[in-house]
């Protein structure tokens, strides 16, 4: 596979719908990590979901009509960054089966090679070093399903959390399971997927950790919705803006 790099220090930025909705400010962080590594992040402003949602409830025709709108977005061959190793696995081995016949399925082969996950590319393809100006604190990690399992991204995370001087990372008992939000997962089985927020809100509580952090926004929300709910809890915080927060000081 190509291993596409930044053309005139140019990448694309593909925001998710759970950042465009509900975490701005994750995607404003992602942006800000990128162009203090000398890059220039091009969001364009016509895109919108990936269509995982109906991809993963078996509506693949909706799905593919939702993909199509995509591909204007994203016409050149610039790496492109997704802040969710769920929304990148989409797009980098569910399209190709998706586009599979379609008229425009080298096109989306072609953007399938263009994706990375955040961390991924943090690591692989700017070996971020970055100095950690923040106090010192304790945080644990929560993999997403797709982190750990189709992006196979996990390991990225845990080398940049690494590299901050003044973090220390505390290891829970659910490290490898499912938060049970999954999407639509979620509500289409309320019972199952609270039972199982509720042991991974649980597992990390226990940890003591000053911070849950993960590179996926949806899980996220899953956990911070049980620690809400319950009254307290350790703050939950993507990623990218954990580090900026901690390069910024």
């Amino acid at each position: 596979m190509v291993m596409y790099k930044p053309i005139n220090n140019r990448v694309y930025l593909f925001g998710t719908c759970l950042i465009n909705q509900l975490y701005p400010d994750v995607g404003l962080a992602v942006i800000n990590l990128l162009q203090q590594a000398g890059l220039k992040v091009i969001f364009p402003e016509n895109q919108s979901c990936c269509g995982q949602p109906a991809y993963n409830s078996g509506f693949r025709k909706e799905a593919l009509k939702v993909a199509k709108t995509q591909l204007k977005c994203f016409t050149r061959n610039y790496p492109i960054i997704v802040p969710s190793a769920s929304c990148a696995g989409m797009l980098k081995h569910h399209w190709p089966e998706l586009f599979k016949g379609d008229e425009d399925e080298m096109s989306a082969n072609r953007i399938a090679g263009q994706v990375y996950e955040l961390c991924e590319f943090l690591i692989t393809h700017i070996n971020l070093k970055p100095q950690d100006r923040g106090e010192p604190v304790t945080v644990a990690v929560h993999n997403s399903c797709s982190a750990l399992r189709e992006m196979k991204v996990a390991e990225h995370l845990t080398a940049l959390l690494a590299r901050l001087d003044n973090v220390s990372v505390v290891e829970h008992k659910y490290k490898t399971e499912c938060c049970g939000f999954g999407g639509t997962f979620s509500i289409k089985q309320p019972d199952i997927s609270g039972t199982m927020a509720t042991d991974k809100a649980q597992a990390l509580r226990q940890t003591k950790a000053d911070i849950v952090i993960s590179q996926d926004s949806g899980c996220l929300l899953n956990i911070q919705g049980v620690y809400a709910k319950q009254g307290s809890g350790p703050r939950c915080q993507h990623i990218a803006e954990f580090l900026l927060d901690r390069i910024n000081g």
